[in-house]
């Protein structure tokens, strides 16, 4: 026995949670224990509902990233498709034009052979009528009043440009 505040007291307590837990602490325990119990379950039903979510949020996502790489794979091979046309098309183009400079480079010697012709005939022209005006120069002045004088020998022009004309209308129907 001993004395506490004054009183005797015989070592056992009634309600006390020291000693034999009594009828009234074991059902505090039990709603306790419920109540964690049901918080254990309704954490865990969330969790589950979380971590579910989550899931699907993933897979939501999955599938975009499978989409859009589906997208970009069409893209891409629209876009080789271009480019393969676009590259057949240029070298089209340099053929075309690697013929066109090889035609143009021809018709630049043609022209150049012609001018060198045309030089030619008017040095011939002029030495002509340079001849004829020493020699006669009667046969002139009755040319020109007859009409019949051609300083620059059309005559003879005509036929050194028909000689000309005939491998110019074949060069013309190459090009078109």
């Amino acid at each position: 026995m001993s004395l506490s505040g004054g009183t005797f007291s015989s070592g056992t307590s009634s309600g006390s949670s020291h000693g034999t837990p009594s009828f009234g602490s074991d059902q505090a325990d039990m709603e306790l224990q419920a109540r964690m119990e049901l918080k254990r379950k309704r954490r865990m039903e969330s969790n589950r509902e979380s971590a579910k979510r989550s899931r699907q949020r993933k897979q939501q996502h999955l599938d975009d990233l499978n989409s859009q790489v589906d997208q970009l794979r069409t893209t891409k091979q629209q876009l080789i498709t271009a480019l393969n046309i676009t590259t057949q098309n240029c070298a089209a183009a340099e053929a075309q034009n690697s013929v066109l400079r090889t035609q143009m480079m021809e018709l630049e010697s043609r022209l150049s052979a012609l001018r060198d012709i045309i030089c030619y005939m008017n040095a011939n022209q002029v030495s002509n009528a340079a001849t004829i005006s020493v020699n006669n120069p009667s046969a002139i002045m009755s040319a020109t009043a007859n009409n019949h004088y051609d300083p620059f020998a059309a005559s003879a022009w005509n036929s050194g440009m028909q000689m000309v004309q005939q491998p110019i209308d074949h060069l013309l129907y190459q090009c078109f």
